[in-house]
Order: C-alpha cells, then structure tokens, then sequence
C-alpha cells in the first residue's frame, strides 16, 4: 500500500462502504475462544452495542455476522473491519496528523498491535492471553481517525477501548487520557469481566497494552534479568556464577517469552515450559529461546548436558511445566531457581494450562465445559505445587513472579502457606528482591521509543544514556551502586544482545535523577538534530509509583495499607497535569481483574524547551510519589531515598513516620 493510501485509510476511520465479509485466518496464534456467559438476552444487547458504531443500513447484514463471531468466538472483534494495511510502528512522519503528539500515539499503538510483537493480534491482544488494546476494529479504526484530526488544544478520552471523543481541553494537558476495566468494585470478580467484555462495555488493558506503551517483550527481558541475577546473588557465594546453575520456570506467551532470553543475559540454564507449540516456535524463530525440545525425556538429557558442561543456555519444552518438575526430581536434577510466568491473573481463559490435557483438548474444554476445565486447572495447580514444595526442601530459591500463582495455587487448596497460615511460604519476587532492592530506592523501567524508526537513533539515545548513567554513578552512595552498574552493563551490551522487537526502543532501571538527566538529555540532541525525530518517553506500570498491587509490586509494604489504590490513582492524576502527553489507569494486570490498580504514562519529546519543563516536573513527581508512600510504610531503603531527595529538592516535603520501638508495642497485647 503507497503512503498515500495508508494516511487515507487512516483519516476516513469507519469505511464508506460496507467492507466485504472476510475470512477468519487459520493459524497463526489466536486467542482462546471466551466462555459462553451471557444470557440470550444479553446477546442481543452485545450486537446492538456493536451495530451501534455503524449506519442503520448496514445492520441487517452485520446482526447476523456478529452474532454468529459471539457464538464463535465469545467476542465480537468485528473481523470484517480489520484494516488491510500491514501493522507495525511506522516512522512518525508517515502518520496524517495536526499534532506529533497525536501522532506518536498512533505509531505507539501500531506497535503494540504489530503481529511480531502481539500475541493474539487478530483479537486486538498484545500479551497476557487478554491485554487488549482494543475490544473491536472499530474502536481501532476512530481512535486513529480521532488522532489524525486532533489539534494540541483537545484530549481524547478512552473509555476502555472505546473513543469517547475530543474534547476542548489546553496545550498544557494530555492528548490521551485512557481508563481500562473501571468498575464498581462489586463488579471485579473474573466472570464479570468475562461478561461486561462480552458485551463489549469494558476490556482489561494488561499494564501496558491498554496504555499503548508495550515495547515488546524487551521490557520483561530487562526486569526478568535483573531478577534472576539478583536471585543468584542471594543462593549462590560470592565467587560462584550463575554458569550451569537452572532456573526452571513456565510460560513462552507475549510477555513470558522474554525469560529464556533474560536467562542467558544472567548467565544460567534457563528451562521454560510452554504448552503451546506456536508461542514455543515463535520464540525460537526470533531468536529468544536456544533450542526446542518436544520430549521430556529428551528435555532431561539436554539439561545434565548444560549442567555438566557449565552452560549458559536456553532450553524450552513443548509440554506442561508439570512434567518438567516431577521429573526433575526423579531425575535428581537441582534446580537453583524456580518461578512460574504463565498468565494466571487469566487462569479459567487460557492463562493455565492443565496437566494431562493437550493444548487443543484444554482450549475445548475451558469454552464448552468451563467448571470441569476450572477443576482440571486446580488439580494441575496442586500438583505443581507438590513437586515444587520437594524441590525446594533440597535447596531450590522458588519465588513468585507477580503472575498470581500462589494466589491460585492457596485457592486451588495447595499446600502454599507459611505456618501461620496467613502468608505464603514463598515470597513474590517483589518481595525479596526488586521492592528492597530497586523499588524502594527509586529504581524502576524507565523506557523510551525513537519515532523516527531509525537504529542509529536508538544508538544514540544509548550512547547519551550510558554517559549520563556512569556520571552519575561516579557521585553515587553505596547503597545504589549495585543498581547502577547493573543498567551500565545492560545498555553497554543492549545491541549485541538483539533485543528490539517491533519500534526502535529501549529500557533500562533508573530512579528520578537518572531518568530526568537522561530525558534532558535526549531533548537536546532532539533540539540539535543529533536524533531525527522526537522520542516518546514511558514505563512499565511495573513500577515504583504506577501500580497498587498487593501480591506484587507494593507487596513489600507492611503497615497494612498494600490493600489501597491511593498511590496508583495519585501516579496518574499527578502526571496529568504535571506534563504527561497521555495516561492510563487500569483494574487488572498482571495479577488480576480486581487483584491490582495501575497507571502509566507517555510522553513526547520534541526538543523544545516546554518539553523541558515538563520532564523535569513530571518525572520527578512520577518516582517520588512512590517513594514517599514507601518511606511512610516505614520501609528502610525508601527512608533513606526520601530523605536524599528532600536535601536536593526544598521544594519537597514530604511526611515521615516516627519509628517507635518493638518494646513498647510488644508491653501491649
């Protein structure tokens, strides 16, 4: 399609005419069909909902077809509409726009849908079995319209994928603001999403999915590197490595695919299960797993192999992680590490796959029979939790990667909690290792995106990040040093290590001085023309303001209050009118509808000196929110974070708790 052509198809969104029917495509990697949960009635209302974004002529003809995609797929993803063009995250120069702000957003969310980067892209699915960007095509076509036409003084309202409209609003405020999943809380129990989403009145946006800021699964690879090494950094002495050592984990799916890579980047046997050949097969083709084994016995062989051999290499195996446990232990094969990454904040609809099913069975099952496939799940899941719990009484570190398996697993009635039955025996990851560790001193993903599509860009913007890194770094306290070299040696090795997977992006850890220095940076060589084309500044939801999550990301507080969402909703409210270029809150992500709230943001850097301004004041606020909620749960690191801060910046004052000592709480009760 000529240039020409792509921009008019964006600017006309819902086609004139009728589009002709179109086949469903076989193959590929499409999303689970959905549980049939809505009343006749209730059906009738999702296709009025759907007719409603096109004219009363064409109804009769798209009344049949979409009800015949609900009764097929559980959904109406208005297939017909489907754009014919490819999608990927064009440079920023191509998008029909009045504003670039406007039109990074169509290239972020071009990205996100991209087939090479998406996981279910027909679906409009990025990762996460059902983070979507969109519920329908429709959606997708009038919110690319919407940004074509909008001018630097109207904001676009998301309502859960839905184009609400432009309205007036100022230069000074975002272009986007976007809500994913907003529900009265009554409402947040997994078969209301099931059927609110099937009546196509709200979608779960994942962290990053609804939020257009997935860049691929770089991001995880990042996080998941610098969890594992520091895993290693607890089980192993100092002068051991990681080489020969297994990290035994599950899930090769949109963002889990990333561990296989983010093991070799540690420097260990990565074994990761993936019951879906095609997410296996994927992951292998682009590089990011080493080698396929599709037998357990073949799986086994391999890996005394890699141990007596002190490999670093990653193996996946095309079976159920069950298997791989169980046998592992009558293999006799320590196993250093183990986690699980499958989706299970998603665990009736595709997030988890039960041992003794095939992958074809399983998808069957969880649509025509979903309570027998529930009790399959939980079977599976108590298993699972069996042979871990052996691993781990002979030494193995198992940790729970924010993915709600031992949340499922408690309520599957595996045997998962501590002696006092209130906490589990394992901790999150969070935990143990990125609260204390990165969260509480500031240290989260920090992340960007060259608009201009261009490698040497992205070269640049590494080059300017690394120097500005080492900079800092020289005048570092001790208590930070560990983090910064740990994102020294990332940036230093990013290129080699191939990790860009749809737009020229980048992400690194780094606290409010590092990614404000970095930021302004970039917009000078933005100013000077050093870099062609703006970038678009963002970050994981993961992160250490975005995202109230009691069983990940704030699951290292413990005064109580890890059960609130004010720190999220405060993330993002703050951002807005401190400079954001757009923002999100969603319920859900990576722990569950109902189990988390999370906000994000993006941001435009175009070399101007208001860019300027806005960085500074946003991304100071953006870090330190959360630090300041983590130092008043008294949590040590964060006390100490703060406290650095406010002697840099007397703007800032923040609240401190005054500690008071066991002793006197102890004399109470």
């Amino acid at each position: 399609m000529e240039l020409h052509e792509f921009k008019s198809h964006i600017r006309q969104g819902i086609p004139e005419n009728l589009p002709a029917p179109r086949t469903y495509p076989t193959g590929g990697n499409p999303a689970p069909k959905r549980k049939d949960i809505l009343s006749p009635e209730e059906k009738k209302l999702a296709v009025q909902n759907a007719l409603r974004y096109f004219p009363q002529s064409w109804h009769h003809e798209l009344a049949q077809e979409f009800a015949e995609e609900l009764q097929a797929y559980g959904r109406i993803y208005m297939h017909r509409f489907k754009p014919s063009y490819e999608m990927y995250a064009r440079p920023i120069s191509e998008y029909p726009a009045q504003s670039k702000q406007a039109a990074a957003i169509m290239l972020m969310i071009q990205n996100n849908l991209d087939p090479a980067v998406a996981q279910h892209p027909e679906e409009l699915i990025t990762y996460g079995g059902n983070g979507a960007v969109f519920q329908n095509w429709a959606q997708y076509l009038l919110t690319m319209k919407y940004l074509a036409e909008m001018t630097e003084e109207q904001t676009l309202h998301m309502y859960s994928g839905h184009p609400m409209g432009l309205f007036p609003s100022s230069k000074e405020a975002p272009r986007v603001v976007v809500t994913n999943g907003m529900m009265i809380p009554n409402y947040s129990q997994p078969d209301d999403w099931e059927k609110f989403n099937a009546l196509g009145v709200t979608q779960y946006g994942q962290m990053t999915a609804g939020s257009y800021m997935y860049i691929g699964p770089q991001g995880i690879v990042h996080g998941t590197a610098i969890t594992v090494m520091n895993a290693f950094r607890k089980v192993l002495d100092k002068e051991d490595t990681p080489e020969g050592k297994v990290f035994l984990t599950a899930g090769l799916g949109g963002m889990s695919g990333a561990q296989p890579k983010a093991g070799n980047i540690a420097g260990c046997i990565t074994v990761c299960a993936e019951v879906n050949p095609e997410a296996a097969k994927k992951r292998h083709q682009q590089g990011w797993v080493d080698e396929l084994c599709t037998e357990i016995s073949e799986l086994v062989a391999r890996t005394k192999k890699a141990i007596n051999g002190n490999e670093v290499v990653s193996l996946a195996y095309i079976g159920n992680v069950v298997e791989v446990w169980e046998s592992f232990l009558e293999e006799d094969i320590f196993v250093h590490l183990g986690s699980d990454q499958t989706s299970l904040h998603n665990p009736w609809a595709g997030g988890y796959y039960p041992v003794g099913l095939s992958f074809e069975a399983s998808n069957e099952l969880m649509a025509e029979n979903p309570t027998a496939f529930k009790e399959k799940v939980q079977e599976s899941l108590r298993r699972q939790i069996n042979a871990i719990n052996k691993h781990t009484q002979k030494g193995t570190y198992f940790f729970d990667y924010g993915n709600a398996f031992l949340l499922e697993v408690s309520r599957a009635g595996g045997e998962v909690m501590a002696s006092n039955n209130i906490d589990f025996r394992y901790p999150s990851y969070v935990q143990d290792i990125l609260g204390p560790m990165c969260f509480d001193y500031g240290f989260g993903p920090f992340r960007w995106v060259c608009t201009s599509g261009n490698p040497k860009d992205l070269q640049k913007t590494d080059a300017i990040a690394l120097e500005v890194m080492k900079s800092i770094k020289a005048a570092s306290p001790e208590e930070i040093q560990q983090q910064m070299q740990d994102n020294i040696t990332w940036i230093e090795e990013a290129e080699q290590n191939r990790l860009v997977v749809g737009s020229q992006a980048r992400i690194l850890y780094a606290d409010a001085e590092g990614r404000a220095k970095i930021a302004e940076a970039f917009n000078r060589a933005i100013e000077k023309g050093e870099i062609t084309a703006p970038v678009v500044l963002g970050r994981d939801h993961h992160d250490v303001s975005g995202t109230d999550s009691p069983f990940r990301e704030t699951s290292n507080i413990y005064d109580g209050s890890k059960f609130t969402a004010d720190m999220a909703i405060h993330n993002v409210i703050g951002d807005s009118f401190r400079g954001a270029t757009w923002v999100s809150i969603h319920n859900g992500g990576g722990v569950g509808w109902g189990e988390v709230m999370n906000g994000g943001f993006g941001m435009v850097l175009d070399g101007s000196e208001e860019a300027s301004r806005r960085l500074k004041n946003m991304l100071f606020y953006d870090v330190n929110n959360g630090i300041s909620r983590r130092s008043w749960a008294r949590n040590e690191e964060a006390l100490f974070a703060i406290k650095r801060e406010m002697e840099r910046s007397p703007n800032l004052k923040v609240t401190l708790p005054n500690l008071v000592e066991t002793d006197i709480l102890d004399a109470l009760f």
